[in-house]
């Protein structure tokens, strides 16, 4: 599940650090919970590690260049990077445009399908 996300036009600490502090607000204070990453330097940032411990989460680093390490993950991210970011790309004028198709897309994809059978 996508519990915090952040459209910017940089990747760097301030923007990850936005998408957690979302994923906080909305899920509360989890326990027990592992935050996989991969080893950008965003993500191994002293702001970001010192924000996760006091968040009382586990921070779990991948293997460089191993996108095996987190296969759902980059597995959503694949997805994302072909339905939102290359099919309509075209379309965008501006950062505002990408905030609005990310979040019909996050939306899109909490729903769970139910069974016909159901």
């Amino acid at each position: 599940a996508i519990v915090g996300w952040k459209v910017s036009t940089r990747m760097n600490t301030d923007m990850v650090l936005d998408a957690l502090e979302q994923a906080l607000h909305d899920r509360g204070m989890p326990k027990n919970v592992i935050h996989h990453s991969d080893r950008g330097v965003q993500y191994l940032s002293i702001r970001y590690t010192n924000r996760l411990e006091a968040a009382n989460l586990r921070a779990s680093v991948g293997t460089t260049g191993d996108s095996y390490d987190n296969a759902l993950a980059e597995t959503v991210n694949g997805l994302y990077k072909t339905e939102v970011i290359e099919y309509l790309k075209a379309d965008w004028q501006g950062l505002e445009d990408v905030q609005l198709a990310t979040l019909n897309w996050v939306i899109e994809n909490k729903r769970i399908p139910i069974p016909e059978h159901v």
